[in-house]
């Protein structure tokens, strides 16, 4: 029965968070954002002390349940090891915990959340592992469906699908999604939850906790007949059949080991004195107490620090090369976008005016920017706020975002229509949304040259509508360059 729940929520979770980053259309983010603030790691990058209290609880009375049930890349592991199991049953064994990994994997990871390296942390970080997967690898595959059902209800006149652009956002990061993919799946196959117990900073941390947990997985040795198929079934590997105990550290409460038991010598229940007791459950008693430590220490660290159609060929708009990179309203500041940001790239996934798309800088690899190619950041669209579950991009209100400068716009001379061709535009500053571009001549002293944009950079928010719907090609004659800090206008 333990299996049979954990299973059924296990599969609710990772449908519904599927489902929010490959949706497109508005719909999953409003009932189904909550779950990606369940995550533990994002839940701590965005303070939200009640998650973190809810799930350390969990863990101290359910043990590392979290794991198998709330971590959509650990559910991924479950499924391609359960694929393994059908290939080769009994396929597991017992492997001491390998502390020395595990501990130093944790240390550098904290290490490198406060020195700012937030590439190192976003390659660790296990949701941020799943959404690149989910938003590179299984969206595109989610819009071809969604097209091939629009082509069809197209050819008999309905409106019930429409069509949605499928693009590469960024090279790196569809290359980082695949190589992530690969080696979880062969990981899962072959060991089971290798990655978690081993590499997963997550599960480190709350094996901290799960060593004190009320319930555990007990063993009767009085029932038990040594068969090993307890081992042979457990992908963490953590149960010695031949000791009778369990390294509760590992164990994620998949509940494998109750269901092939034959003798009903195993169960999940309190722990009670003297009935087989792990020894590793006394083990760690300062290794928790070090690792709260850590943990404290680098949310403190953290909190200090907050701070058009024609018969003419169209050439694709080309990105301009920025000084200072576009972040998205409500990040306040590079500063605390590098700071929280774990590059799980559900706000790129949700963005639907495609503004949002993964850095290819080394140093922010994979966190989201603004570029204005293929859209701009409109006003009254706020939906990347609504999303981000670790407070890299804090909740803003649609009258406050008009209000809100992430950057400002910059013309270039050289490629403006006016002066290249000599016809009149005006495009910029007639699709302006705050007023801030204004048509003047190009020549003071003679009012009938050319008119071109003159911007009220005090005005100017930075959405990059001028960017985008200036017709000068392949580079725009206007475009945006961010603000280190966003402020108020």
């Amino acid at each position: 029965m333990l299996k049979k729940i954990r299973i059924a929520l296990a599969a609710v979770v990772f449908i519904a968070l599927t489902w929010l980053f490959v949706d497109f259309t508005g719909t999953a983010h409003h009932s189904v954002a909550p779950l990606a603030k369940l995550q533990a790691l994002e839940a701590v990058l965005a303070l939200n002390f009640l998650v973190i209290a809810f799930l350390a609880v969990l863990t101290l009375i359910c043990g590392r349940i979290y794991c198998s049930v709330i971590c959509p890349l650990g559910i991924m592991q479950d499924i391609f090891g359960k694929l393994g199991m059908k290939a080769k049953k009994n396929r597991y064994s017992f492997s001491p915990e390998k502390h020395w990994l595990r501990y130093t994997v944790l240390l550098v990871f904290i290490a490198c959340w406060v020195m700012g390296l937030s590439a190192v942390v976003q390659l660790l970080a296990p949701y941020s592992a799943f959404g690149r997967i989910a938003t590179n690898l299984l969206q595109p595959v989610y819009l071809l469906g969604n097209n091939m059902l629009a082509a069809i209800a197209e050819h008999y006149d309905s409106y019930a699908f429409y069509r949605s652009d499928i693009w590469l956002r960024a090279l790196p990061s569809l290359i980082i999604a695949v190589v992530t993919l690969v080696v979880l799946a062969v990981l899962a196959w072959r060991n089971g939850r290798t990655y978690c117990n081993t590499i997963c900073p997550v599960g480190t941390a709350l094996s901290l906790l799960s060593r004190f947990s009320v319930l555990k997985i007990n063993f009767d040795k009085e029932k038990c007949r040594n068969c090993s198929l307890c081992s042979k079934n457990c992908k963490a590997s953590c149960i010695d059949f031949k000791s009778h105990t369990v390294d509760y550290s590992r164990c994620v409460v998949c509940g494998d080991c109750l269901e092939v038991c034959k003798f009903d010598a195993l169960h999940y229940e309190p722990l009670l004195l003297g009935r087989g007791a792990s020894s590793t459950s006394d083990k760690g008693r300062r290794s928790f107490l070090l690792g709260a430590a850590m943990l404290t220490t680098a949310a403190m660290a953290q909190e200090k620090k907050k701070v058009d159609g024609g018969l003419a060929e169209i050439v694709d708009k080309a990105a301009p090369i920025r000084q200072t990179p576009i972040t998205p309203p409500g990040s306040l500041s590079a500063e605390n976008m590098t700071k929280r940001c774990t590059g799980c790239q559900l706000c790129i996934s949700e963005c639907p005016n495609q503004v949002l798309r993964p850095s290819s800088d080394l140093l922010h690899i994979m966190q989201p920017v603004m570029s204005y190619e293929r859209g701009y950041c409109r006003p009254e669209c706020n939906r990347c706020s609504e999303v981000c579950p670790a407070g890299a991009i804090k909740p803003i209100h649609h009258e406050d975002k008009a209000s809100l400068q992430i950057g400002h716009a910059v013309w270039i001379k050289k490629n403006c229509l006016p002066l290249t061709d000599g016809v009149e535009c005006g495009n910029c500053a007639r699709h302006c949304p705050v007023g801030a571009i204004e048509m003047v001549p190009s020549d003071a002293d003679d009012e009938t040259s050319p008119y071109v944009p003159a911007v009220n950079e005090t005005r100017c928010i930075g959405c990059g509508a001028c960017e985008n719907l200036c017709p000068a090609r392949p580079f725009s004659a206007i475009y945006v360059e961010g603000h280190e800090v966003h402020k108020e206008i």
